[in-house]
């Protein structure tokens, strides 16, 4: 398993490519680190529920927890 500080700084790249994404970047580049492996992959909006998943992974591993919606309240 990764260090701590190695998973923080792959989450803040994922999380910047999402960004970029998501405000009009045709495509984004991760490259992140196992081990003595390292890998590279190309998200685009076509495959950015696998760079959701990747985040996902990522904030798991470091036990983030996942961001809750608000529970909206209406009167009347």
């Amino acid at each position: 398993m990764s260090d701590t500080v190695t998973l923080q700084a792959q989450l803040l790249e994922a999380r910047a490519a999402y960004h970029r994404l998501l405000t009009g970047s045709k495509a984004e580049q991760v490259t992140y680190a196992a081990g003595q492996v390292s890998r590279s992959m190309k998200y685009t909006v076509t495959n950015i529920d696998a760079l959701r998943a990747y985040i996902a992974d990522l904030e798991r591993q470091l036990g983030v927890r996942p961001r809750r919606r608000a529970i909206g309240v209406r009167f009347g």
